[in-house]
């Protein structure tokens, strides 16, 4: 047995073993992601790093599943020169995985500042131009919070069309429609909770009533504007081919008897 310093602190530890193994047996916490004890140690990750001194008397930083210990070897795990090149570490990582939980929750356990998440939005605002242009609802808006735009629902407006839903990119905006109630949600965060309407053809929910009644309100003035029902776009091209059946047996009967 050989005695080592870890953060100011004289452990006992066996020759020829690593650092980070000797702090892991002494309950030293020490972050990392690419060691496994059946292999032999590559150093990939760069978050083991700890402050050691150099041959020379200088402060550098080692990977820790890569030094072996020996006798009073100084280390410290959490100094300033350790936080710096942990979080430049943990940060190369998440450009490599952005969307890695087990980075994050690891770079959280060490107090490690990381770039934020990303939200898969691209902010091409096309769920608010087809909104506000098209279905004419204006429930959404591009909010600015510290410097990043985000999309934000204008309180009360939305009808739960799904348009936005369709039309999104990056496929972020769901709508999900369960016992009778249309949500729809941006990363999780609901924009719109609103009841469905039954199709008065074959009886499926299909649509909700405030979007039904936005068409409504939108087309009313419109001369040409037929008499409005619940139906659903199956039962619509249904009976539209039934009523050109109809329509063309009628003229067929009319041309045979005159």
């Amino acid at each position: 047995m050989i005695d080592i310093i870890i953060d100011k602190k004289k452990i006992g530890v066996r020759e020829n073993q690593t650092v980070l193994a000797a702090a892991k047996e002494n309950g030293i916490k020490i972050p990392h992601l690419c060691f496994h004890p059946a292999l032999r140690p590559s150093g990939s990750c760069k978050l083991c790093g700890v402050e050691v001194i150099s041959t020379g008397g200088k402060q550098v930083v080692m990977l820790s599943c890569i030094l072996k210990v020996k006798e009073n070897l100084e280390i410290k795990t959490d100094s300033e020169l350790v936080r710096f090149n942990r979080e430049k570490s943990f940060n190369n990582l998440l450009q490599m995985a952005p969307d890695s939980s087990r980075i994050r929750n690891l770079a959280k356990e060490f107090d490690v500042p990381v770039t934020p998440q990303p939200n898969g939005c691209i902010n091409c605002r096309l769920c608010i131009r087809v909104c506000n242009e098209i279905v004419k609802a204006s429930a959404l808006k591009m909010v600015k919070n510290k410097n990043k735009s985000r999309i934000m629902p204008e309180l009360g407006h939305c009808i739960g069309c799904g348009t936005c839903a369709n039309l999104c990119p990056t496929d972020i905006i769901k709508v999900n429609d369960q016992d009778s109630v249309r949500t729809i949600s941006i990363k999780g965060e609901i924009i719109g909770q609103l009841p469905l309407e039954q199709c008065e053809g074959c009886g499926n929910m299909y649509a909700t009533a405030s979007f039904l009644r936005h068409v409504q309100e939108i087309t009313h003035p419109h001369p040409d504007t037929k008499e409005h029902h619940h139906l659903c776009p199956s039962c619509i091209k249904l009976m539209s081919n039934r009523t050109l059946t109809r329509t063309f047996h009628e003229t067929l009967v009319s041309w045979k008897n005159t």
